[in-house]
């Protein structure tokens, strides 16, 4: 596996687990902890990364708001929530509308 992939499929974890140890990621891969240092690092340049020191290694965490592949409301899931809307107002009405102008297709 190359570096480049190896980085794609870090990525890829982090998205999903949100947050590893070098550890985890080390033994995972196969690789010693430096190379997913490195790895990381490389990656933080371009994606929001966070790395935490720790007693074991440390770890890599995921921005909480970053998702590589946002999930998507249905059509009918939109509807829904439209007509859920209709019966709120001020900050309730505000955060739905943020919902649907973020996951709605």
């Amino acid at each position: 596996m190359s570096a480049n992939e190896r980085r794609k499929q870090i990525l890829d974890l982090l998205c999903q687990r949100r947050r590893d140890t070098v550890q985890n990621l080390a033994t995972e891969f196969g690789v010693c902890e430096r190379t997913i240092r490195r790895d990381i690092e490389e990656l933080t340049l371009t994606y929001p990364l966070e790395t935490v020191r720790g007693r074991y290694g440390g770890g890599v965490k995921m921005a909480d708001w970053y998702f590589q592949d946002r999930p998507k409301l249905s059509p009918k899931q939109t509807a829904l929530l439209k007509r859920l809307a209709v019966g709120l107002h001020g900050e309730d009405l505000d955060e739905m509308n943020q919902i649907l102008a973020r996951f709605a297709s």
